[in-house]
Protein backbone atom coordinates (compact mmCIF):
# COMPACT_ATOMS: atom_id res chain seq x y z
CA UNK A 1 0.00 0.00 0.00
CA UNK A 2 1.36 3.69 -0.84
CA UNK A 3 -0.75 5.76 0.78
CA UNK A 4 -4.22 6.09 2.71
CA UNK A 5 -6.12 9.60 1.13
CA UNK A 6 -9.36 10.74 3.00
CA UNK A 7 -11.87 11.44 0.70
CA UNK A 8 -14.53 14.14 2.01
CA UNK A 9 -18.05 14.77 1.06
CA UNK A 10 -19.68 18.31 1.16
CA UNK A 11 -23.54 19.68 0.57
CA UNK A 12 -21.17 22.50 -1.74
CA UNK A 13 -18.04 20.79 -2.50
CA UNK A 14 -17.01 23.51 -5.24
CA UNK A 15 -17.48 25.71 -1.85
CA UNK A 16 -15.23 23.27 0.52
CA UNK A 17 -13.11 22.76 -2.13
CA UNK A 18 -12.20 26.52 -2.67
CA UNK A 19 -11.94 26.99 0.96
CA UNK A 20 -9.64 23.84 1.61
CA UNK A 21 -7.22 25.37 -1.33
CA UNK A 22 -7.41 28.81 0.92
CA UNK A 23 -6.32 27.54 3.51
CA UNK A 24 -3.77 24.44 3.03
CA UNK A 25 -2.78 25.97 -0.45
CA UNK A 26 -2.06 23.05 -3.21
CA UNK A 27 -3.11 22.50 -6.69
CA UNK A 28 -6.67 21.07 -7.94
CA UNK A 29 -6.36 18.09 -10.13
CA UNK A 30 -8.51 15.24 -11.83
CA UNK A 31 -11.72 17.47 -11.22
CA UNK A 32 -14.53 16.25 -12.48
CA UNK A 33 -18.30 17.47 -12.63
CA UNK A 34 -21.25 15.72 -13.16
CA UNK A 35 -22.35 17.41 -16.27
CA UNK A 36 -22.64 14.66 -18.89
CA UNK A 37 -22.59 11.92 -16.58
CA UNK A 38 -25.62 9.90 -17.26
CA UNK A 39 -25.76 7.95 -13.88
CA UNK A 40 -25.45 11.43 -12.90
CA UNK A 41 -28.31 13.26 -14.49
CA UNK A 42 -30.32 15.93 -12.46
CA UNK A 43 -26.99 16.49 -10.57
CA UNK A 44 -25.28 18.88 -12.90
CA UNK A 45 -22.82 21.61 -11.43
CA UNK A 46 -21.72 18.89 -8.58
CA UNK A 47 -18.60 17.56 -8.46
CA UNK A 48 -18.61 13.36 -8.89
CA UNK A 49 -14.29 13.84 -7.96
CA UNK A 50 -12.22 16.43 -7.34
CA UNK A 51 -8.44 16.42 -5.64
CA UNK A 52 -6.41 18.64 -3.72
CA UNK A 53 -2.77 18.36 -3.99
CA UNK A 54 -1.43 20.03 -1.12
CA UNK A 55 2.18 18.57 -1.12
CA UNK A 56 3.69 14.87 -2.76
CA UNK A 57 1.97 12.68 -0.37
CA UNK A 58 -0.62 15.22 1.06
CA UNK A 59 -3.60 14.50 -1.13
CA UNK A 60 -7.34 15.17 0.01
CA UNK A 61 -10.50 14.29 -2.14
CA UNK A 62 -13.57 15.58 -2.48
CA UNK A 63 -16.99 15.33 -3.84
CA UNK A 64 -20.37 16.79 -3.82
CA UNK A 65 -23.11 14.29 -2.25
CA UNK A 66 -25.66 12.39 -3.74
CA UNK A 67 -27.27 10.74 -1.31
CA UNK A 68 -30.39 12.33 0.84
CA UNK A 69 -29.85 10.46 3.93
CA UNK A 70 -26.00 11.43 5.05
CA UNK A 71 -25.20 12.93 8.59
CA UNK A 72 -22.95 16.21 7.99
CA UNK A 73 -19.61 16.08 9.37
CA UNK A 74 -19.71 12.06 9.00
CA UNK A 75 -19.66 11.89 5.44
CA UNK A 76 -15.85 10.39 4.21
CA UNK A 77 -14.21 7.67 3.68
CA UNK A 78 -10.87 6.89 3.49
CA UNK A 79 -8.80 5.92 0.10
CA UNK A 80 -6.15 3.28 0.03
CA UNK A 81 -4.10 4.11 -2.78
CA UNK A 82 -2.46 0.40 -3.46
CA UNK A 83 0.92 -0.62 -4.85
CA UNK A 84 -0.46 -2.96 -7.65
CA UNK A 85 -3.73 -3.82 -9.07
CA UNK A 86 -2.82 -7.63 -7.50
CA UNK A 87 -3.47 -5.80 -4.01
CA UNK A 88 -6.15 -3.78 -5.19
CA UNK A 89 -8.21 -6.89 -5.97
CA UNK A 90 -7.24 -8.83 -2.57
CA UNK A 91 -8.24 -6.07 -0.29
CA UNK A 92 -11.35 -5.16 -2.06
CA UNK A 93 -12.39 -8.64 -2.18
CA UNK A 94 -11.31 -9.03 1.65
CA UNK A 95 -13.58 -5.97 2.70
CA UNK A 96 -16.17 -7.15 0.76
CA UNK A 97 -16.48 -10.55 1.99
CA UNK A 98 -18.45 -9.57 4.82
CA UNK A 99 -19.15 -6.19 3.64
CA UNK A 100 -21.62 -4.32 1.49
CA UNK A 101 -20.00 -3.26 -1.89
CA UNK A 102 -21.25 0.66 -2.06
CA UNK A 103 -19.25 1.04 -5.55
CA UNK A 104 -17.67 -1.81 -7.77
CA UNK A 105 -14.26 -1.58 -9.37
CA UNK A 106 -14.28 0.74 -12.32
CA UNK A 107 -12.03 2.08 -14.49
CA UNK A 108 -12.32 5.91 -14.08
CA UNK A 109 -11.47 9.22 -15.80
CA UNK A 110 -7.88 9.58 -13.66
CA UNK A 111 -6.37 6.71 -14.94
CA UNK A 112 -7.37 4.39 -11.29
CA UNK A 113 -8.86 1.72 -11.14
CA UNK A 114 -11.28 2.00 -8.38
CA UNK A 115 -13.89 1.05 -6.33
CA UNK A 116 -15.57 1.17 -2.41
CA UNK A 117 -16.71 -0.88 0.28
CA UNK A 118 -18.08 -1.04 3.70
CA UNK A 119 -16.53 -3.36 5.73
CA UNK A 120 -18.47 -5.15 8.60
CA UNK A 121 -17.70 -2.69 10.85
CA UNK A 122 -19.26 0.68 9.22
CA UNK A 123 -16.12 2.16 7.61
CA UNK A 124 -16.25 3.22 4.19
CA UNK A 125 -13.11 2.41 2.19
CA UNK A 126 -12.16 3.24 -1.07
CA UNK A 127 -9.06 1.13 -2.81
CA UNK A 128 -7.55 2.52 -5.67
CA UNK A 129 -4.61 2.01 -7.92
CA UNK A 130 -4.01 4.40 -10.08
CA UNK A 131 -2.12 2.64 -13.39
CA UNK A 132 -0.13 5.80 -14.28
CA UNK A 133 1.97 6.36 -11.66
Amino acid sequence: MKSIIASLAFENCREALAYYQDVFGGEVKNAQLADGVEMFKGHEGKYIHAELHIKDHCILYLTDIFSENHIVGKSFQLVLEMSSEEELYSVYEKLAKDGNIQFPLSDTFWGAKHGVVKDRYGVTWGVNFTKNL
